[in-house]
C-alpha cells in the first residue's frame, strides 16, 4: 500500500511499512509537520503523546483541523501526574513515558484493530529516553517498527537533535527508511534510505 506524503521536498509516497524519524531543535515547531503527516491520506492514526496530555493533543489536532474521529491517543502522562483520567474507545493510557511495554502493546492492539490507511504518530522519543533510557527506547523503535512493517502502515518518530549526542542521533537515524530534518528557520530537509 502506498501513502502520501504531505511533507516539503519529501517524497510523494511512501510505501506501506516506512517509519520516519523527525529530527528537530529543542523549541522547533513540529506541530504543522506532524499534523500534516497525520491527516493526510489516512483512515485511522495512533498519537503516542508522552510530551503533552491527550487534552493538549486533542486542542492540537482542533486547531490544525485534524478529523479528530480518525484519532486514538495513547496518553503516558496524565496517569504519573495524577490528573483525572476517562478511559474510552479513543483515549488510553500507560502509566509513564518509560513504560515502554506498555507502549509498544497499546500500539499493537491499535494497528491490529483498525483497517485502511493507519499511522502513528510518537511525539516524542526523547522524552520517552527522558523517563527511560536511550537504550530502551531504540529496543522499543525497533518494535513499533516492526509492527508498522507487519500491519503496512506507516508513522512518525520525533526525535529532538539538540538533546542526544551525535552518535545517539546517529543510531536512530539508521533505524529509520527516512529522515525528516527540520531546522531552527522552519526549513526541512528530507533523505531516503535507497
Amino acid at each position: 500500500m502506498e501513502y502520501s506524503l504531505a511533507i516539503e521536498s519529501a517524497p510523494k509516497t511512501i510505501p506501506g511499512g516506512t517509519g520516519l524519524l523527525l529530527l528537530h531543535p529543542s523549541i522547533g515547531e513540529t506541530d504543522r509537520i506532524d499534523t500534516d503527516f497525520l491527516k493526510t491520506d489516512t483512515d485511522h492514526f495512533l498519537v503516542i503523546s508522552t510530551r503533552t496530555t491527550a487534552r493538549e493533543v486533542e486542542q492540537k489536532l482542533e486547531h490544525y483541523d485534524v478529523d479528530e474521529s480518525r484519532a486514538v491517543i495513547l496518553d503516558t502522562l496524565s496517569v504519573e501526574r495524577g490528573y483525572s483520567r476517562r478511559s474510552s474507545d479513543h483515549v488510553h493510557y500507560v502509566s509513564s513515558p518509560d513504560d515502554l511495554s506498555g507502549i509498544v502493546e497499546q500500539t499493537r492492539r491499535f494497528l491490529e484493530s483498525h483497517d485502511g490507511k493507519v499511522r502513528i504518530s510518537v511525539d516524542s522519543l526523547t522524552e520517552m529516553a527522558y523517563y527511560a533510557d536511550d537504550d530502551g527506547v531504540y529496543e522499543a523503535s525497533k518494535q513499533l517498527l516492526a509492527l508498522l512493517e507487519e500491519n503496512d502502515a506507516v508513522g512518525i518518530f520525533h526525535l529532538s537533535k539538540e538533546v542526544h549526542d551525535e552518535s545517539t542521533v546517529a543510531k536512530f537515524r539508521e533505524l529509520f527508511a527516512g529522515v525528516v530534518d527540520l531546522d531552527e528557520d522552519g526549513s526541512v530537509h528530507v533523505e531516503m534510505a535507497d
